[in-house]
């Protein structure tokens, strides 16, 4: 499994690479439903709120391109609606190219200086080792919005030093962010990653366990301390975690794979 960022509660934003990852709408199936609404948008192509509900499904399935193109005649009609920049940014964003979906929340900021987009753009640039990051936290924690929006940037400038290699700031960081909210269970994944590559194996393993004592429903937890297990050359607590993982999310094709390779 990869290890990535997922915030949860105020937004959700992932780790993108540098290249553009569309799916190729030729070979994408098109559920039903969408194609209905897509039906329903050029019977009324007047409806922002219907061209809206399509420039979501489409993005929840993988079709970017449609996406973008939805976004792309709204805006020609509305170059001052945030949500529709906003949107766009988040478009790119899930499509992997990283650069865009910076210029576009840069361009939905213009508009509207909202916490989302701040917070947003903060995770861009800490995952691309920008310094950036450094001048958007601080425009967060300017506006004084409590320990949850705190958390937040300390984390991202934890995720920062992490990958700049500035291992002690990003336990410093993540420490701090997990002060202001317990609950954030990225920051103690991050710190369990961080363990585990400087091959601290029995600490990083007592990271995992703390998240899912913390959350018994959080999947990563299990699916690390797994391979925390097994990098212990310990085959038995390894197999009982991966099929915890599994148990919660039978498409881990990576949690099923290491059981089958430890129960040959």
């Amino acid at each position: 499994m990869n290890k990535f960022v997922f915030i949860g509660c105020l937004l959700a934003v992932t780790a993108c690479d540098n290249n553009r990852k569309d799916k190729k709408v030729n070979t994408l199936e098109i559920p039903n439903h969408i194609e209905q609404l897509a039906a329903n948008v050029k019977a009324r192509p007047d409806s922002v709120g219907l061209r809206f509900n399509l420039v979501n499904a489409y993005d929840s399935i993988g079709a970017y391109k449609l996406a973008l193109t939805e976004l792309d005649s709204l805006i020609f009609y509305d170059k001052g609606n945030y949500a529709l920049w906003f949107k766009k940014a988040q478009v790119f964003e899930h499509a992997g190219d990283t650069t865009a979906a910076i210029n576009h929340y840069n361009q939905a900021a213009t508009i509207y200086t909202s916490p989302e987009c701040l917070l947003a753009l903060a995770n861009l640039y800490a995952e691309t080792k920008n310094k950036t990051v450094f001048a958007v936290c601080k425009q967060i924690d300017d506006l004084r919005l409590g320990r949850s929006y705190d958390s937040y940037t300390n984390f991202f400038i934890g995720i920062y030093y992490a990958r700049t290699g500035n291992k002690k700031l990003a336990f410093d960081f993540f420490d701090k962010s997990i002060i202001n909210n317990y609950l954030l269970m990225d920051a103690y994944m991050e710190k369990g990653y961080l363990l585990y590559d400087e091959h601290k194996i029995a600490d990083a393993l007592l990271v995992f366990k703390k998240v899912n004592t913390i959350n018994n429903l959080y999947v990563d937890g299990y699916y690390w301390q797994g391979k925390c297990f097994e990098a212990l050359q310990q085959k038995k607590q390894a197999v009982e975690q991966y099929q915890n993982a599994l148990n919660l999310d039978k498409t881990l094709v990576e949690a099923e794979d290491a059981i089958k390779r430890l129960n040959k």
